[in-house]
């Protein structure tokens, strides 16, 4: 680890941690599943920077890029995936509320 980079490693590495902190915040106190996903896409970019700063500071940049690109990729695929998946259930529920995913399961009991 290069010394003289050390004193830029804890500004930034507290800025990663208050992303973290506003996406699990995000996550864990909204009912809104639009909110929550915005969450974890903070999340995820969290983890980019940190990474970003871990490689750059050790001098790895061609791993740490390699890394972060795998992760934007995988990143996209699930946010498309929830994306799908919270337009399929406000067109069922016609809300994007946690709170009412109960309505999908009453609706399969007058169904069937």
């Amino acid at each position: 680890m290069n010394s003289a980079l050390l004193p830029m490693f804890w500004p930034f590495c507290i800025f990663v941690l208050m992303i973290l902190v506003i996406g699990f915040y995000c996550i864990l106190v909204t009912y809104n599943l639009i909110r929550a996903l915005i969450g974890v896409e903070l999340l995820m970019k969290a983890a980019t920077l940190l990474l970003i700063l871990v490689g750059y500071i050790t001098g790895q940049t061609a791993l740490a890029q390699s890394l972060v690109i795998t992760l934007i990729v995988v990143e996209v695929v699930v946010m498309v995936v929830a994306a799908g998946i919270i337009l399929r259930i406000y067109s069922h529920t016609d809300s994007v509320d946690v709170r009412d995913l109960l309505k999908l399961k009453d609706k399969d009991k007058t169904n069937a």
